[in-house]
C-alpha cells in the first residue's frame, strides 16, 4: 500500500506552526509496511484541497488527511471529502453526545457550530477521540481508502495510534513491515564517510542506505522491508557490520540520541562527575548538559572564563601561561581543565578556549581551538581543531567537539 499525507490549514502554509503529523503518521505507516511516497500541504480551501486530492488518488492508494475538522467555517476538510465522494454527513450519536457531556463537564453554553464536529461521511467507520470533540473517519472507495483525522496532535496521535492503525492493518494484504535504524557519526564529513560505503551504497538493494546530513554531524538511515520483523533486524544488523568496519570509529549512538545524550549516559554508567571551564564557548557546554534529565548526578558546575584575569584569579592559570604561550594555547586549555576539576572537586574537568571570531585574538586565526579534559589517574589531552564558519558555529561546533572527544576517551 502507498500512502499519501495531506494536512489540511493555512497555518500550516503561512509557517505559523511545523507539519509534526506527518513526521509521526509517516514513522508509524512505515511500522506497517505502508510507503509513504507524498507529503501535501494545502490551505483552507475546498477548491484547491479538491484538485489535491484528485492528484493523490492517482498515485496513491491511501489518502490520510489531518486537520479541517473542527467547528469554525475555515475547517471544510470532510466538506470537501464528501463533496468529491458524493457521500452525505450524517451525525455521529456518540461522538454528539461526548460533546455535549464535555460542555456539560465545563459548565459553557455549546453553541450550534460545535454539532458540526460530530458529522461524519456516511458509511465510514468512525475512529473516536478520545482527547477532543471532532472523530476521524476511515472509508474505501474503489481502489482508494480515505482517513480522516484531526489536525491537534494531541488529539491525532491517540486516535491514530488506536483506532487508525488497527483499521489500516485489517485492510493490508501483504502484511510486510518497515524497520528502519539511524546510525550517527561525528568527526567526518558527508563526502568522505559516503566515500568510504560507496560500493555499498551502489549494490543497495534491500536493505537501503539512505546518508543524511545533520547539524555538524552525517548519519545513515539503513531501512529494510520484510515480512519477518525478525529477518528485517538481521538483515539491518549484517549491513550496519559492514558499514562499522569502515567508518566506525566516527560512530557514536543510534536513531534519536544526541552526542550529549550519550555522554551523560557515559558518564552516568562509569559514576564521574563532571566540571567546566569555558571562555569562547561562554557556558554553552554547562546549558546543554544540564538540560538532560539526571544531569544533577554527574555535573558539579562550571566558570565562564570570559577575561584573563578570571583565568588567571579564579582558575588559577599561571600567569606565566598568558604571558608566554596566551589564552589560546594548549597549555592554557590543559591547566584550565585540570584546575576547574580540582576546584569543583570533580573526577573529570573539561575546558574550551579559542577564537570564535569574527577577529583574529593572539594572532591566532579564527577557528582556532583548544579543548582539554583531565581525568583522574590519566594524562591531561588537549585537542586542538582549525574550524572554518560563523562565530555562532564555531562556538556550536566547539561544544558538539568537547561532547564527542570526551566521550570516545571514556569508551577506551
Amino acid at each position: 500500500m502507498n500512502a499519501e499525507i495531506i494536512a489540511v490549514g493555512s497555518e500550516l502554509l503561512l509557517g505559523q506552526i511545523a507539519n509534526t503529523n506527518a513526521q509521526f503518521l509517516s514513522k508509524n505507516l512505515a511500522e506497517l509496511g505502508v510507503n509513504v511516497f507524498y507529503h501535501t500541504v494545502v490551505g483552507d480551501n475546498p477548491h484547491r484541497l479538491k484538485e489535491a486530492m484528485k492528484i493523490a488518488e492517482e498515485r496513491s492508494d491511501l489518502l490520510i488527511f489531518t486537520g479541517g475538522l473542527g467547528p469554525t467555517k475555515d475547517d471544510l476538510t470532510k466538506e470537501t471529502i464528501a463533496n468529491h465522494l458524493g457521500k452525505e454527513l450524517v451525525f455521529d450519536q456518540k461522538a454528539l453526545f461526548s460533546i455535549q457531556q464535555y460542555f456539560e463537564r465545563t459548565n459553557r453554553d455549546m453553541t450550534e457550530n460545535n454539532k458540526k464536529q460530530a458529522l461524519v461521511l456516511e458509511g465510514s467507520q468512525v475512529l473516536a477521540n478520545d482527547h477532543g470533540m471532532a472523530p476521524g473517519m476511515f472509508l474505501s472507495r474503489n481502489k482508494n481508502h480515505y482517513m480522516l483525522l484531526p489536525g491537534p496532535p494531541k488529539e491525532m496521535q491517540p486516535m491514530f495510534l488506536l483506532y487508525g492503525h488497527p483499521a489500516l492493518q485489517a485492510k493490508l494484504t501483504n502484511k510486510e513491515v518497515i524497520l528502519s535504524r539511524v546510525l550517527r557519526f561525528f568527526g567526518i564529513g558527508e563526502s568522505l564517510l559516503e566515500t568510504k560505503i560507496e560500493d555499498l551504497i551502489d549494490e543497495q538493494t534491500n536493505p537501503t542506505i539512505a546518508p543524511l546530513a545533520g547539524d555538524g554531524e552525517v548519519t545513515l538511515r539503513i531501512t529494510c522491508k520484510h515480512h519477518s520483523l525478525t529477518a528485517a533486524e538481521t538483515l539491518i544488523k549484517e549491513t550496519e557490520k559492514k558499514i562499522f568496519e569502515r567508518v566506525g570509529t566516527y560512530f557514536y549512538g543510534y536513531d534519536d540520541t544526541t552526542l550529549v545524550k550519550e555522554l551523560t549516559k557515559k558518564l552516568q554508567e562509569k559514576g564521574l562527575t563532571i566540571a567546566a571551564a569555558e571562555s569562547l564557548t561562554g557556558g554553552m557546554f554547562q546549558q546543554e548538559i544540564t538540560s538532560i534529565t539526571g544531569a544533577g548526578k554527574i555535573f558539579h558546575g562550571g566558570i565562564v572564563c570570559y577575561t584573563n584575569d578570571v583565568k588567571q584569579h579564579i582558575l588559577h592559570v599561571k600567569e606565566s601561561t598568558i604571558n608566554q604561550d596566551g589564552v589560546v594555547s594548549e597549555k592554557c586549555a590543559k591547566e584550565l581543565a585540570e584546575n576547574v576539576a580540582k576546584l569543583l572537586n570533580s573526577s573529570i574537568g573539561i575546558s574550551f578556549t579559542g577564537v570564535a571570531g569574527p577577529e583574529e585574538l593572539e594572532g591566532k586565526p579564527v577557528g582556532t581551538v583548544h579543548i582539554g579534559i583531565a581525568r583522574e589517574g590519566k594524562p591531561t589531552e588537549v585537542e586542538t581543531l582549525l574550524l572554518a564558519g560563523s562565530r555562532e558555529a564555531n562556538r556550536k561546533r566547539t561544544v558538539n567537539y568537547g561532547h564527542y572527544f570526551l566521550l570516545k576517551a571514556l569508551e577506551e
